[in-house]
């Protein structure tokens, strides 16, 4: 499975770069792809560009807050979560994803 995340926290430091690293590794324990764009205080890191939108069989949106460039994913399945999910239950997290997925 092929995965994009948005991540971003109220204060955008800490949590949000510790969520991002907690679903990519609980991602690629379970053998998915996943790439991982972070909105935060110094701004956007990791852009998710086109084809990797395109190709996604699903958006993660680990958000606390409004994020910009939303609309990118208007056509695709999405997720949305708090940072905490992400931080706490990232591994659970992705099980979710690949029932939703799989029906």
């Amino acid at each position: 499975m092929k995965l994009v995340a948005v991540v971003a926290c109220t204060s955008g430091i800490a949590h949000t770069y510790i969520a991002k690293e907690k679903l990519i590794k609980a991602a690629e324990k379970r053998g998915h792809s996943i790439k991982v764009e972070t909105q935060g205080t110094i701004g956007t890191e990791g852009k998710l560009d086109k084809h990797d939108i395109e190709e996604a069989d699903l958006v993660i949106m680990a958000t606390d807050i409004q994020t910009t460039g939303n609309e990118r994913f208007d056509n695709k399945k999405k997720i949305k979560v708090a940072t905490s999910i992400a931080v706490k239950a990232s591994e659970q997290l992705i099980e979710k994803i690949e029932k939703e997925i799989a029906s």
